[in-house]
């Protein structure tokens, strides 16, 4: 883990709410590993108070790497408006990531759903030379729809779904999994958490292996404050923290309310 001062490259707006963010660290990009996550500051003082975290969005040879991300709150609109040149407090990598290459030769289905793009980009640049992989991507709108065209440049399938029907499939993400189940799949997915409920629910009645990354609001970020704690099955009632012994869980771990 590093806490340092780190240099913005760029900040762009995507799309309606979404920003992308690139930043140089040659450290963060060798030590950093898919599904980890950045504890930023997003202010030069106390208000707000807390950092805020962002999963890696892609990672570059030459030390920089990218942040993806959604203005929803007072935080990310301040982070919106930085500006190249500026600096941010970073804490990280943080958390446990993805674990892969999967065992046997299962396609990687990576799902995600608005700004739960984000990590998987950086799994299926590690991964696309590993094992055939397809990406599912799902938004309310077309407008919503992240990154298609970064993972088709990595030569990955890519399958979209939207709840308007503005673009691809008219419905939900999840879906687009029914058409896949001819093959050995293993599920990788981040997105909002009724999304995740229903992949879960799905990879359990059809017996696959299934990882989530889970979005959570957190204080610390390095486990002290147990605000990011998430119910988890066992024989009595058990508990973990998204910051540490996530944001990646087993999906079938997760007591889903």
């Amino acid at each position: 883990m590093l806490q340092t001062k780190i240099k913005i490259l760029a900040n762009k707006k995507i799309a309606p709410e979404y920003y992308k963010m690139a930043l140089e660290s040659p450290e963060i990009v060798r030590t950093s590993t898919p599904g980890q996550f950045l504890h930023i500051r997003v202010s030069n003082n106390s208000e707000p108070l807390l950092r805020r975290p962002f999963g890696i969005h892609s990672i570059k040879d030459t030390g920089e790497f990218e942040i993806l991300y959604r203005v929803v709150g007072k935080g990310t609109a301040l982070l919106s408006k930085k500006k190249a040149e500026e600096e941010l407090d970073v804490l990280g990598p943080l958390g446990n990531g993805f674990k892969f290459p999967v065992a046997g030769n299962e396609t990687m289905v990576l799902i995600g759903g608005g700004a739960g793009i984000a990590p998987l980009f950086f799994l299926a640049q590690k991964a696309h030379h590993l094992r055939q992989i397809i990406v599912l991507i799902g938004g309310k709108t077309k407008d919503q729809v992240l990154c298609e065209e970064e993972f088709k440049k990595l030569g990955i399938e890519v399958r979209i779904a939207t709840e308007d029907g503005s673009y691809g499939h008219k419905g939900l993400v999840t879906d687009l999994l029914n058409a896949l189940l001819h093959t050995s799949l293993s599920i990788f997915a981040c997105g909002p958490l009724p999304m995740q409920k229903r992949i879960s629910i799905f990879s359990s009645e059809h017996n696959l292996s299934c990882q989530v990354s889970l979005e959570s609001r957190m204080a610390c970020g390095i486990g002290a404050c147990l605000g990011c704690a998430i119910k988890v099955k066992g024989e009595s009632t058990t508990y973990k923290r998204v910051c540490i012994e996530g944001p990646v869980f087993e999906a079938k771990e997760i007591m889903w309310e």
